[in-house]
């Protein structure tokens, strides 16, 4: 069973993984955050940033599309095999408003019958490398997994990972464990698994009660703890230097990739937002260091955190929403 990172935007581009794959290691795979190909049939500057090869050596990557356009996604696919790509990911997944108001991401997800035509298109395309699909249960009631796997089991997807919510859930509360347990005896494919395995137990519990399962992707917890994957395969949690190394590597990369250091610190606030739970108490340090505009403040702030508080085995996951 492959553990396996999950594409989150502006988190978990090139430079995390790179410096995660790096320091931790662990992750059996990596997803990138979604690119979206366009009528123009290359990829931009930007985009190849992320998708080169050449940036991506040594780690076991799938590019992940986000598009409605079957043209557009068989362009990119076949661009992708000819880089070098085993796979290439269909996001249906992503629930934010600017993607699903395009039908796109979860948006896709109210419409089966496109579905199915866009799906009859790229399967007859002659695309020579696997094409997978991250996937929700459905937009506003899981009872809508019944109508998607009809779709999805009419064709050769060589996996279909389920986030175990639907779109209006976004990331909050509880996944819809019993929905997902339902629908895997319709599924013919490798079935992977995604939605609030944060804690190293909790992997193992998965991995334990559903042993058929193609894939565990780890999100959320990869950023609050990024040794997670190290550990749930007997290895060590993460130690104050790695940490504090790991920081360093992700402040210098994005200050090069920014060309500015004020950008970074806004950047890496949002990486705080999780690891933050790894550390016990500092509160204070905490609220300042969201509120730092100047980068010496920002870097003091955080020498303070990674120097002087205690650091848990696992996070206390502090980013659960309720419903």
């Amino acid at each position: 069973m492959k553990l396996t990172l999950a594409p989150m935007e502006s988190l978990t581009g090139i430079v995390f993984r790179r410096r995660h794959h790096e320091i931790f290691g662990g992750a059996d795979l990596y997803y990138t955050p979604f690119v979206t190909p366009t009528v123009k049939p290359e990829f931009t500057e930007r985009q190849m940033k992320e998708l080169s090869p050449e940036r991506n050596a040594g780690m076991s990557v799938v590019p992940q599309l986000l598009t409605r356009t079957p043209e557009n996604f068989i362009w990119a696919a076949k661009r992708l095999a000819e880089m070098g790509y085993p796979e290439v990911n269909l996001n249906l997944g992503c629930p934010m408003g600017t993607v699903t108001g395009k039908g796109k991401g979860s948006g896709f997800l109210r419409h089966p019958l496109e579905l199915e035509e866009f799906f009859e298109r790229v399967f007859d395309a002659g695309i020579p490398i696997r094409i997978s699909v991250k996937t929700r249960l459905g937009w506003a009631d899981d009872a809508e997994f019944e109508d998607l796997a009809r779709v999805y089991s009419r064709f050769p997807i060589s996996e279909l990972i389920i986030h175990a919510r639907v779109r209006k859930d976004f990331y909050k509360g509880s996944p819809r464990r019993a929905a997902f347990e339902a629908a895997l005896p319709r599924l013919p494919m490798p079935v992977g698994y995604n939605g609030d395995l944060r804690l190293v137990g909790e992997i193992r519990e998965m991995e334990s009660s559903h042993p058929g399962l193609s894939s565990l992707m780890i999100g959320r917890a990869a950023v609050a703890n990024p040794a997670i994957f190290r550990m749930a395969k007997g290895g060590a949690a993460a130690g104050r230097d790695e940490i504090t190394a790991f920081h360093d590597a992700l402040m210098a990369d994005y200050t090069a990739a920014f060309g500015s250091v004020g950008n970074t610190v806004g950047h890496m606030k949002q990486y705080w937002f999780y690891m933050k739970n790894l550390f016990e108490g500092g509160d204070r340090l905490f609220k300042a260091l969201l509120k730092a505009k100047r980068a010496s403040d920002y870097e003091e702030i955080v020498r303070r955190i990674t120097k002087e508080l205690p650091i848990r085995e696992e996070p206390a996951y502090g980013w659960w929403k309720p419903a």
